[in-house]
């Protein structure tokens, strides 16, 4: 991201010679950006919207929407994103960029707390920043925070696990999405998920710390075993790592619960080639159309379907409306941030819990 300031200058340049094709060659050239520059002479807001990781469907699909919202609202857009989930350096460089631009606005999707900082930086700039996907830590460290609510998301594929279970004995093994950082998102899923099993969870904001052996109320109720928390940083490649550890420490994982639909699917491999996928229940969270298709073919039972599209474009539509009218973004009522909705997508619904099918959820995956 260092080449913007440098574009920036080339950019000015290249407008006072009038040279149009040398322009659109720089727009090729920059760092997978619509545009380069901040607020200027064209009248246009500056945005920034930056995420995780353009390695997850998720975020590309909240690149997508934002990009439609910018040519439809006057906007000029830059797009950053980190090396891999749990980047927080080139967040806070991407930052630095959109102060340096004179941005009027940025859309970040925030790795984890350490990044705060450059956001209360931005913000003293004179910048509105609103949270994708992951509300901060604490929460007012932004404007405002489009999201889902990851522990309603999670809740609902517990809830439904315990269904399916029956009153049968659960062996879980949780692949959640860091070890070593803290990120809202994960821990309101996990911790979700059990809170649907009807296992008590000790420290809402701490993953690993519940009692390892007990009852479980959902559904039947049962007894539980909780084999163990691997990280897998959301991606396949480390799910699939995740799961042959659990494996290791308990070969009788019959419940996995996945941060993503990624991770299940690597999760999955690893059930697969120990010969036990046919007898493991298998959740997640997202509603990808490659997870929901997962779904229709009985690799992942339920998913929780979220929508980053309609994240991106209300948070584009806030900094615009905001720079256009001074009108600030509100929250959702009871929640300190704007809850952008989930539904539990299964193809084995359960009584007494709202579902949709895989085939309805296609139709919709990610605000198509």
């Amino acid at each position: 991201m260092s080449n913007h300031t440098a574009s920036t200058v080339r950019a000015k340049r290249l407008l006072a010679l009038g040279s149009i094709a040398a322009i659109a060659a720089l727009g090729l050239a920059g760092c997978s950006s619509a545009t380069t520059s901040g607020s200027g002479s064209s009248g246009k807001v500056g945005v920034a919207l930056i995420v995780k990781t353009t390695t997850n469907p998720f975020f590309v699909a909240m690149e997508d929407a934002a990009k439609a919202a910018a040519s439809k609202d006057n906007v000029q857009l830059t797009l950053a994103a980190g090396k891999k989930d749990g980047d927080a350096a080139t967040q806070i460089q991407a930052i630095e960029d959109s102060i340096s631009r004179g941005d009027k606005g940025i859309l970040i999707t925030p790795t984890d707390s350490t990044v705060n900082s450059a956001i209360t930086k931005a913000r003293k700039a004179g910048l509105v920043v609103i949270a994708l996907d992951t509300p901060p830590d604490p929460a007012n460290t932004v404007d405002v925070t489009y999201a889902t609510d990851n522990f309603a998301a999670g809740l609902a594929i517990g809830k439904w696990t315990a269904a399916q279970l029956d009153g049968k004995k659960a062996v879980i093994g949780l692949v959640d999405l860091f070890s070593n950082q803290v990120a809202s998102v994960d821990y309101n899923r996990d911790q979700g998920f059990l809170t649907g099993m009807g296992i008590d969870v000790k420290d809402k904001t701490k993953n690993g710390d519940e009692d390892k052996t007990g009852k479980y109320t959902g559904g039947k109720g049962g007894d539980y075993v909780i084999a163990g928390n691997q990280a897998s940083n959301g991606d396949e490649a480390d799910g699939r790592t995740a799961m042959e550890t659990l494996l290791s420490k308990n070969p009788n994982i019959n419940v996995v619960y996945a941060i993503n639909e990624p991770a299940a699917y690597g999760a999955y491999q690893a059930l697969k080639a120990a010969g036990k996928e046919k007898d493991t229940l298998i959740v997640a969270i997202d509603g990808g159309c490659t997870g929901v298709k997962e779904v229709t073919d009985g690799i992942i039972g339920a998913t929780s379907q979220q929508y980053p599209s309609k994240m991106a474009s209300l948070g584009m539509e806030a900094i615009v409306k905001l720079a256009k009218t001074g009108a600030k973004p509100t929250v959702s009522a009871g929640l300190d941030f704007f809850n952008t909705g989930s539904q539990l997508v299964t193809d084995k619904p359960v009584d007494g819990l709202t579902s949709i099918t895989s085939a309805d959820a296609a139709k919709i995956c990610w605000g198509k």
